[in-house]
């Protein structure tokens, strides 16, 4: 694992245009020094409809992919992967689209719910199940943080996504990739929104 991605998107809630801004940043895989970002905005897509995100927010992280300057070896996804009601989330979607393996890092539960306590110190992991079967894990980064919700997105096991996330995060709740990609997708949309004023 040479090079590690970040993706975010970026919107208005009540944007009549429906555009979505979208960045990815890629990252050396040891230092975490950032080897460049690109972003892309489009308008028109589809209106914000819960579990079916993918589709409005994949066309556009494609974009802001194919203009990246080195491809990433996995993507850290601000978003579910596998913890959704179709078992196919943004990180699963993008995964797929762009045939690289990523890792579905959310900030709240879409659906299931945390099995047993969560401890209040870093590190601390705990089933997120729905139906009956393992989604995801509930994964505090930072003790006092809210935790953040790991699920499978694409050609990574659920180990392996814990303990991505778990290396990069740097003292803080959110991994680098997702956090400098959250940084870049407000850049992206503030220069669209600047623009078009």
């Amino acid at each position: 694992m040479r090079v590690l991605g970040g993706a975010d998107v970026s919107t208005l809630r009540f944007d009549p245009t429906r555009t979505v801004h979208a960045a990815m940043v890629v990252l050396d895989a040891q230092s975490l020094a950032p080897l460049g970002e690109a972003g892309a905005s489009r308008s028109g897509g589809l209106p914000y409809i819960p579990g079916l995100l993918g589709f409005r927010e994949v066309p556009v992280l494609a974009e802001a992919f194919a203009k990246l300057p080195v491809r990433p070896d996995l993507i850290l996804v601000d978003g579910h992967g596998l913890a959704h009601p179709r078992g196919l989330g943004v990180a699963c979607h993008l995964g797929v689209v762009l045939d690289v393996p990523t890792i579905g890092v959310a900030k709240s539960i879409l659906v299931g719910r945390v099995q047993g306590a969560l401890p209040d110190e870093a590190g601390a992991q705990a089933p997120l199940v729905w139906q009956d079967r393992q989604i995801g894990v509930a994964l505090r980064t930072r003790r006092g943080a809210n935790p953040l919700y790991v699920s499978i997105g694409h050609r990574v096991s659920l180990a392996t996504a814990l303990r991505w996330v778990l290396a990069l995060g740097r003292g803080r709740r959110l991994p680098e990739p997702t956090r400098l990609a959250h940084e870049a997708a407000s850049r992206v949309r503030l220069a669209a929104t600047a623009i078009a004023e």
